[in-house]
């Protein structure tokens, strides 16, 4: 059996407590993302595999196929062997490799957790994404808010965090030719799409469809 040594960043459901808030804030991304996912799917830096597994029963009428990536050989054969579905496959892939797209071809929907923060160029990061998008597909895209890009935040695995504004404004940039964007925030287990002025919230979600 494979056993994975968390890191602090790793989400494994069988290690947690139920009420673990990073497993919760985790799964309530999953189940905010359902909502969006038709056709083929990919879930990027998948992880253990717990949410694409979700995602493949949740939306197994509406999804073809659905392709869990991560970078972590070792993670990967956790989800192979813990997180199974006919509908769901799982492969180590790094999602800055620009043969990628060779690899694993393109998708109608690609969900992408809490990965963003972990790439040195969010752009170059994004722009690979993009080319993995089929036109008229969506993109479901999360991440915690910082001090601003090229600023060291204190997290171990984190390059730097964006700030609300360089998040947001990041997908309205020419090169992604994204038709519509939608913005909603995260304070655990609450996603909402309007601000309150009375709440803090750490993370920023991001709901981006292509043009066809």
């Amino acid at each position: 059996m494979t056993v994975l040594k968390d890191t602090g960043e790793r989400v494994i459901p069988e290690a947690m407590k139920p009420m673990n808030e990073s497993l919760l804030e985790h799964i309530a991304r999953y189940h905010f993302s359902a909502a969006y996912v038709t056709g083929r799917t990919l879930d990027i830096a998948c992880g253990t595999g717990y949410g694409a597994k979700f995602i493949a029963k949740t939306r197994k009428k509406q999804i073809s196929d659905m392709l869990g990536v991560d970078v972590c050989p070792e993670t990967i054969d956790y989800a192979v062997k813990h997180y199974y579905h006919p509908l769901l496959k799982f492969q180590t892939g790094d999602a800055l490799d620009p043969e990628l797209k060779k690899q694993i071809g393109t998708f109608d929907t690609i969900l992408s957790f809490e990965t963003i923060e972990h790439v040195p160029d969010d752009r170059v990061f994004l722009s690979r994404l993009n080319e993995l998008l089929n036109p008229g597909g969506t993109l479901v895209i999360s991440t915690p808010f910082g001090e601003g890009r090229g600023v060291p935040c204190g997290q171990e695995f984190h390059y730097h965090q964006l700030t609300e504004a360089e998040f947001f404004s990041l997908f309205q940039e020419q090169q992604y030719d994204f038709a519509e964007i939608s913005h909603f925030f995260q304070n655990g287990v609450a996603i909402e799409s309007t601000k309150r002025k009375d709440v803090y919230y750490p993370i920023g979600i991001a709901v981006c469809k292509k043009q066809l």
